[in-house]
């Protein structure tokens, strides 16, 4: 069964749709974008009814009541879990101890997150009861932490090299590195703080540079590019955050937002993943913008089993092709006019990229053939081969 098209594909087709041209048909607008006209019929009519111009089950009120029927569900499991402690903890004779409870709610399917929030319980202790004991090192972590704030609650102006001999002094052996990250984790700084630059440097890179300038791949979804770009508006500036294949330099997935923030490059990266398929090991190599060192990006990339790369600051070779991309973009769409609404240049950056980029600019890298054509003409013989 094929895979679903992300959500804000569908939107920005329906949207090409609402606002194409006269004597511009639904059919051509589907053979556009490569989809099945009835499939794109059935986009509209749904959006149709979310917008409440037709009568209908919209996809909120489904939502709403999918979110209903887990509601009661959590709520049946809330109040078992009630009735069975109350019956637990009026048994006579019986030692009061919540935690085997816990574990027979568990077996018995309802969650132990529940469980400790109907009887106010930390997850974090009661989980460690469940799996194993505490170990021998975090116990031993306890007592150098302890020792060093009871250091700093005497001197709070030592550092963690003083405060490292004074638990040395009372039996807590450690080195100073053991210190500093025990300081650093519990926020224990000495009163005396550095001055702050006035400048913003960019943050450290999460990622090595597999790439080193060499843009090149053998097949299919082993190398992507990623960067941001903006562009003005009447309204305010939008913001594309565009994924592309190396090997086809087909642009396999995109997000455009009114904000720079990290869900801007997990929403394409989510897009890319979502189109194609078999990304494990792939490499996606991006520039050192904070959306893309981010802890939400990085938790992605691991999701999906892809090798993160980050090139260095200020230089733009290390993600040439990328940036060669945008320049054709910047040439073709964004400065061609003057854009009144945000909506607007999405609608004329989407078209862009699916029909003309995609489907009518032939390059001469891939033999003077569309990108769509390469990929189909290099794919196909390896599916049958395989």
């Amino acid at each position: 069964m094929p895979k679903p098209y992300p959500e804000e594909f569908r939107q920005g087709v329906v949207r090409v749709v609402r606002n194409r041209g006269p004597g511009v048909t639904v059919e051509q607008v589907a053979t556009d974008f490569g989809v099945h006209p009835m499939t794109l019929w059935k986009w509209m009519r749904r959006a149709d009814i979310d917008d409440g111009s037709k009568p209908g089950t919209s996809s909120q009120e489904s939502a709403e009541l999918r979110e209903a029927r887990r509601r009661i569900k959590l709520l049946e499991q809330e109040s078992g879990v009630l009735c069975r402690a109350a019956a637990y903890l009026s048994q006579a004779r019986l030692p009061k101890r919540i935690y085997p409870l816990v574990k027979e709610l568990a077996g018995d399917g309802v969650p132990v997150t529940v469980t400790c929030r109907v009887l106010k319980l930390a997850r974090q202790p009661c989980y460690r009861w469940l799996d194993k004991p505490v170990a021998d090192a975090v116990l031993e972590e306890a007592y150098r932490a302890n020792a060093l704030f009871g250091a700093h609650g005497e001197d709070p102006e030592f550092g963690y090299r003083f405060l490292a001999d004074e638990a040395r002094s009372i039996g807590a052996a450690m080195a100073d590195r053991t210190a500093w990250r025990i300081c650093r984790d519990n926020r224990w700084w000495s009163v005396f703080g550095k001055k702050r630059g006035r400048g913003r440097k960019a943050g450290p890179p999460v990622h090595d540079d597999l790439v080193r300038r060499d843009f090149t791949a053998a097949g299919p979804n082993r190398l992507w590019l990623a960067d941001i770009t903006e562009h003005a508006t009447g309204d305010g500036k939008l913001y594309l955050c565009a994924i592309k294949d190396v090997f086809s330099n087909r642009i396999v997935g995109c997000s455009i937002d009114t904000r720079m923030k990290s869900r801007l490059a997990v929403t394409a990266l989510d897009d890319a993943v979502a189109r194609r398929e078999n990304v494990d090991g792939c490499i996606l190599h991006t520039g050192r913008g904070s959306q893309f060192r981010s802890r939400k990006f990085v938790r992605a990339l691991d999701r999906y089993r892809m090798a993160g790369s980050i090139g260095r600051v200020g230089a733009a070779g290390d993600n040439a092709a990328m940036e060669s991309f945008f320049s054709l973009l910047q040439k073709n769409v964004l400065d061609r006019r003057k854009w009144a609404t945000c909506e607007e240049l999405r609608i004329a950056v989407v078209t862009w990229i699916e029909r003309t980029y995609h489907r009518r600019r032939r390059q001469a890298a891939p033999g003077r053939l569309t990108l769509v054509e390469f990929e189909t003409v290099m794919t196909t013989p390896a599916l049958q081969a395989a």
